[in-house]
């Protein structure tokens, strides 16, 4: 896809404004001939430019509305005001700026829901001050899928990290370890499975996804001596799966399933908790690593990484992940 093909802009959400969500936003326009599609932030026009002052970034910055960003992009970054400033420094997060955060996602799937964005990329958030400003949903996927939800649409949000190496995609998400065995069901293995069976696709044109689930315990199990999680509930799973059609094996050992002859197995790993998956998978891809929500009626990418408050306004962020975020989406928006 290249810049002169697209007929909507990308909308890029600001993130965390005091993490490196406005550097490697601007970095990524340097970098857009990379990109490959043109993108408009939904931001406070000052942070970036105060942001692209001190760090020595020569980015143009131009107030415009969804439906111009296109036309502005090869020579400035469009930015869709909030309505609100955000006086912020870089690495030290206030909770008081939260509401701005929060703006930013919803005007940017709200442009999505209304055909002015062909796809929502967002810069990574910090639950920690959002939870500190009343937050009440455990991540940005399922905040994403309640504002799909009030809109009317439909909406049974499946986060995936996508690479080119790997793409995992977890049954239990933001929970903690000892919760997640608790969480586990048939039925959310089984509906994980569907929704991202049709979306890998509809979206990512595989024909017929195939599908490696991993065991929940070690060895998966070892035939019920390390727990019986594998017997109860994941191999009923996979033999339902299977009656619906789709091409599905394990429980597998998960300590086993990520080298490379296996990943050329399968078309995707459902895991059964966060990082049984994203370890491996931001060891093998980090800097290309996309985290992509399936099931929502819009499209919706984001780097694999965090706020990275620790160097934020040092002008080192790597825009990498934010690069290959913003390319996977107008590559699934042009599918």
């Amino acid at each position: 896809m290249t810049l002169s093909q697209s007929t909507n802009a990308l909308a890029l959400t600001m993130g965390d404004p005091a993490g490196i969500g406005p550097e490697i936003a601007l970095k990524a326009w340097l970098r857009r001939k990379e990109v490959g599609a043109p993108f408009f932030a939904v931001a406070d026009r000052r942070l970036l430019v105060d942001t692209a002052c001190n760090l020595g970034l020569d980015v143009p910055i131009i107030a415009a509305e969804p439906a111009g960003a296109v036309e502005i992009f090869d020579l400035a970054l469009p930015v869709v005001p909030l309505t609100q400033d955000v006086a912020v420094k870089p690495g030290e997060p206030q909770a008081k700026f939260a509401a701005a955060t929060i703006e930013s996602i919803e005007r940017a799937v709200g442009y999505a829901r209304a055909g002015e964005a062909s796809a929502i990329v967002t810069n990574p958030i910090s639950k920690q001050v959002l939870y500190q400003a009343g937050f009440p949903y455990p991540g940005h996927t399922e905040f994403l899928g309640e504002l799909a939800r009030a809109w009317g649409g439909p909406s049974r949000p499946v986060m995936m990290l996508w690479s080119p190496e790997l793409s995992v995609i977890p049954v239990t998400v933001h929970l903690p370890l000892a919760e997640a065995p608790r969480a586990l069901t048939r039925q959310a293995i089984i509906e994980t499975a569907v929704v991202a069976a049709r979306d890998l696709t509809d979206r990512f044109k595989v024909e017929r996804p195939r599908f490696a689930v991993a065991g929940l315990n070690p060895h998966a199990g070892e035939g019920g001596a390390m727990g019986r999680e594998e017997i109860e509930i994941i191999a009923p799973a996979i033999a339902e799966l299977r009656a619906k059609g789709l091409d599905v094996v394990g429980p597998m050992p998960a300590d086993t399933m990520f080298h490379a002859e296996a990943r050329m197995k399968y078309d995707a790993a459902i895991v059964m908790y966060h990082d049984q998956g994203l370890i491996p998978l931001k060891m093998l891809a980090f800097d290309e690593g996309v985290n992509v929500t399936l099931g929502l009626p819009f499209i919706r990418t984001s780097p694999d990484h965090g706020v990275a408050f620790d160097i934020a306004g040092a002008g080192r962020a790597n825009p990498s992940s934010l690069i290959a975020a913003l390319r996977l989406a107008a590559r699934l928006a042009a599918a």
